[in-house]
């Protein structure tokens, strides 16, 4: 699996992760891991925040 595959598919997890309600510390990636970074992202872009109705 490439590079950019594999960014994108933790970007997906992530947004997966955000959406069942999941906590953020769930991140499957090590800290340093550029997939880290896009699975907080997609985990963000999903998330609701808090009292946003």
């Amino acid at each position: 699996m490439g590079e950019r595959e594999a960014l994108v598919r933790a970007l997906d997890e992530g947004a997966a992760a955000g959406r069942e309600g999941a906590s953020v510390i769930s991140c499957p990636y090590p800290a340093g891991d550029l997939r880290r970074s896009a699975w907080v992202r997609g985990y963000a872009k999903t998330r609701q925040l808090p009292g946003a109705d």
